[in-house]
């Protein structure tokens, strides 16, 4: 690349090394962003994306290698990014939840100020928040604590995409629609290339590959913290994608709506929600899957579920049930535990004699999780948090499934994690369903969706429809969910 082009580039990261103790995050990699593109940048957990992120937006300061902004190689740190106007919508959302949205707002836009600030500052993210995520229904002035996981992800995006003082010139979004549905992902990636078109940059970090394909203009791919492909979007498929990864695509398909014997029972049933709508019922092996737009009732179902058979707080009692939980960082991971711990933590049942726990067994199950779901770590005893998102993911994964739980419930657990895992959970899942384990799946990937034994459709807090087998499509899950909706 020619020494103006570098000139014009909004970013240009060049020969970036970063070390942690033995582990290489970044060796040798380059990262150049101009104006007017969206670059899509993929890669396993744990191949370096986050850390070069850190890098770009300052927060890290590269051992080797040269970060410029605009041709500006003299300034550094968060500061000199956020001047430049880097903004960054973090895998791990960074909204503080004891303050109100407008207050959150002042906290990233600093030249909010004067006695009617409170207002200006609700007036740019609710017209934002229009523009991007039409008919959100979010009220500013709430707390950010009291939103949804969803309505998080939508204000922190709507927020670092607001003009005050600066247009922001690069916006990072580090998985952007891990909580949203397949309508608010859209709205969002149709924002994304109103923005490019209109000379910002956007890096988009996902590991919904058809997101990639769809909204970039060229494809990055990052393995074992060096850039090993750097091509226009239009020579990639999905296949080619996933081999530049390393990967192997596989095809996998449970078995979905196979013949139950005529005299099964369920293992659960529930009434209907609230009087509406149909009931849900459960059978033994099965891979049952929520559906329909977020927010609607489907991680109160299953809150619900787990809290009437959990009850017993009482040590020594194996568990009927257990959660993998979406959002790990509120209701998933032990921040101040090891990743050993955070993952036996649910086994401790199994693991222990006369009320201690065997180490050895405690190891030999963290070593075995570890192989089988691949937790990219050279020592389980390092914290959880020392582990990227979608690795602290997996371990949430291996706690759910270590346990001798009969059922599994899962809240949209695929976040932030990448294909070649996402593959390798599929297989797990078939597995355990074929040993008889059941698996109650919310998901807002119609590609999950799909894999699942019978699907529950849900809108407005009921299920409204129960799908199987063939008829589980995108057409038909889509239909449901907007069922009644002229009504």
């Amino acid at each position: 690349m020619t020494e103006e082009a570098l000139t014009k580039a909004v970013v240009s990261a060049r020969g970036i090394k970063v070390q942690f103790g033995a582990v290489k995050a970044l060796d040798g990699a380059d990262l150049v962003i101009n104006g007017g593109e969206c670059i899509g940048l993929v890669g396993h957990n744990g191949a370096g994306k986050s850390t070069i992120v850190n890098v770009i937006n300052g927060g890290l300061s590269p051992h080797e290698g040269s970060i410029a902004y605009h041709g500006d190689a003299s300034a550094h740190g968060i500061n000199a990014a956020h001047s430049h106007g880097i903004r960054c919508v973090f895998q791990e959302l960074s909204l503080s939840p004891n303050l109100t949205v407008v207050e959150n707002m002042r906290v990233v836009h600093r030249d909010l100020n004067g006695w009617n600030w409170r207002r200006q500052a609700a007036g740019i993210v609710r017209t934002k928040l229009d523009e991007i995520f039409s008919g959100h229904g979010i009220d500013v002035l709430r707390t950010v604590g009291e939103l949804s996981i969803a309505e998080r992800q939508m204000v922190e995006i709507a927020i670092v995409f607001c003009a005050v003082a600066q247009t922001p010139k690069l916006v990072i979004l580090d998985e952007p629609t891990s909580s949203l549905d397949a309508g608010l992902a859209a709205q969002l990636m149709t924002y994304v290339r109103k923005y490019v078109d209109a000379g910002g940059a956007v890096l988009l970090i996902s590991h919904i590959l058809g997101e990639i394909l769809s909204t970039s203009d060229r494809i990055v791919v990052m393995k074992d913290g060096k850039v090993v492909a750097d091509r226009p979007a239009g020579e990639f498929s999905t296949h080619s994608l996933v081999q530049a990864m390393g990967s192997v695509v596989k095809d996998y398909d449970f078995g979905r709506g196979k013949e139950r014997a005529a005299n099964a029972s369920p293992i659960l049933s529930l009434p209907a929600r609230g009087g509406k709508g149909i009931a849900f019922n459960a059978y033994r092996g099965e891979v049952i899957g929520l559906a329909g737009l977020g927010g609607h009732g489907q991680t109160d179902m299953l809150l619900d579920l787990y809290r009437s058979l959990s009850s017993d707080w009482l040590p020594g009692r194996q568990g009927q049930i257990a959660f993998v939980a979406g959002d790990r960082s509120l209701n998933g991971t032990f921040p101040l535990w090891s990743i050993l711990k955070n993952l036996s933590i649910a086994s401790l049942s199994d693991m222990s004699r006369r009320f201690l726990v065997d180490r050895v067994r405690e190891d030999g199950i963290g070593a075995d999780w570890k192989s089988r779901i691949e937790i990219r770590t050279p020592s389980m005893a390092n914290g959880i948090l020392s582990l990227s998102g979608g690795n602290q993911q997996k371990v949430l994964f291996a706690r759910a499934l270590a346990t001798r739980s009969s059922m599994v419930l899962m809240d949209d657990p695929m976040r932030g994690v990448d294909i070649g895992t996402k593959q390798e959970v599929y297989n797990i899942l078939h597995h355990e369903a074929g040993s008889g384990r059941t698996f109650i799946w919310y998901s807002t990937e119609m590609d999950e969706i799909r894999l699942c034994d019978r699907v529950y459709v849900f809108r407005s807090g009921a299920i409204v429809a129960e799908l199987i087998g063939d008829a589980i499509t995108e057409e038909n899950v889509l239909a449901a969910s907007f069922s009644g909706e002229d009504a």
